[in-house]
């Protein structure tokens, strides 16, 4: 369990630190200067990833840490249409030091013009993202194919068969190798 609850203490920060050097590398450069925020926000034209010629504005920066450092929030919109909100608190789990318990939300225009959304929870349980974009597993219990039914048998009948001819012992374990048939 500490090794679990480290590994998760470790994420966390990581994802932390991704958030903030994503932050950093939005944030405008001293060298270029920054155009006025547009009056309203309309919907994002198409995206250029030619980034050489672009300076997109920062619409919103929020931030906010308690004073005792157990908790903080952000929340960030640019003026392409993305948005990325986080809210975390420490957790206090006795052995789990520094853990910290997160949510949040990031929202972006993909370049087809689809609005991308990811919601998330990070805590003791892991890290939980949310999003029609997401691959979604098969429900289980789903329908074994025929074929897999068939290896399940055939090995139940081979593990019968090397039981009724394998020697008998006094009770204990075998120290004996016996090839599959």
């Amino acid at each position: 369990m500490q090794t679990y609850l480290s590994l998760l203490s470790i994420n966390m920060k990581l994802i932390i630190l991704a958030s903030l050097a994503v932050v950093s590398l939005a944030a405008p450069r001293p060298d270029k200067p920054v155009p006025a925020p547009a009056p309203s926000y309309g919907a994002p034209s198409q995206r250029s990833f030619d980034h050489s010629a672009e300076n997109i504005a920062i619409l919103r920066d929020e931030r906010q840490m308690s004073d005792d450092a157990t908790s903080y929030n952000f929340a960030i919109e640019t003026e392409d249409g993305i948005q990325r909100e986080e809210f975390g608190s420490a957790i206090d789990h006795g052995s789990a030091e520094g853990a910290v318990a997160q949510s949040g939300k990031v929202s972006f225009t993909l370049p087809d013009g689809q609005q991308f959304e990811l919601t998330f929870v990070a805590d003791e349980n892991g890290f939980q993202p949310q999003s029609s974009f997401l691959p979604v597993a098969p429900e289980f219990p789903h329908e074994i194919p025929q074929f897999v039914l068939d290896q399940i048998e055939k090995a139940r009948r081979e593990d019968e068969e090397a039981a009724r001819s394998a020697p008998r012992s006094n009770g204990g374990p075998s120290n004996s190798y016996q090839a599959p048939l």
